[in-house]
């Protein structure tokens, strides 16, 4: 399969974002990547998100490797973007903060209700990533 060629539209100029803008955007798209540490190496994952104030939420699978560590308040990154290849354009946000596991049975099941997973897989531990670090870039003509 062959994609189209990028057109020459010249250099892009990157923008740095604001921290308000950058949740904006976050906010605006369904889906990112989670990084964390497992065994001492990077690992990232594909999730779909909400933003909820100062908070980004994810869900996770039970047992998984993420969920097992955010009982201890792990620092991870959690990244979106929404890029144009063939124009050059777009932008992309970087959370970083730590992460922690929801215990509460009334603020799960709120998050359960309105964060709805996109695999079929058990996903019934919630996640919340505080926003601790907060940056973006635009990519513009």
């Amino acid at each position: 399969m062959q994609s189209e060629p990028a057109v020459d539209v010249g250099a892009a100029r990157m923008i740095e974002l604001g921290r308000e803008e950058c949740l904006a955007l976050l906010a605006g798209v369904p889906f990112g990547r989670v990084g964390f540490t497992r065994q001492a190496l990077p690992v990232i994952r594909p999730v779909n998100h909400l933003v909820d104030g100062g908070t980004v939420v994810i869900r996770m699978h039970p047992g998984s490797a993420m969920a097992r560590h955010t009982t201890v308040d792990e620092v991870v990154v959690y990244e979106a973007d929404d890029l144009d290849a063939r124009g050059r354009t777009g932008w992309s946000v970087m959370v970083t903060g730590r992460a922690s596991l929801i215990t509460a049975p009334w603020e799960a099941a709120r998050y359960r209700a309105l964060l709805v997973p996109w695999t079929d897989r058990d996903v019934d531990e919630i996640v919340r990533i505080q926003a601790d670090l907060v940056t973006g870039y635009r990519l513009t003509r």
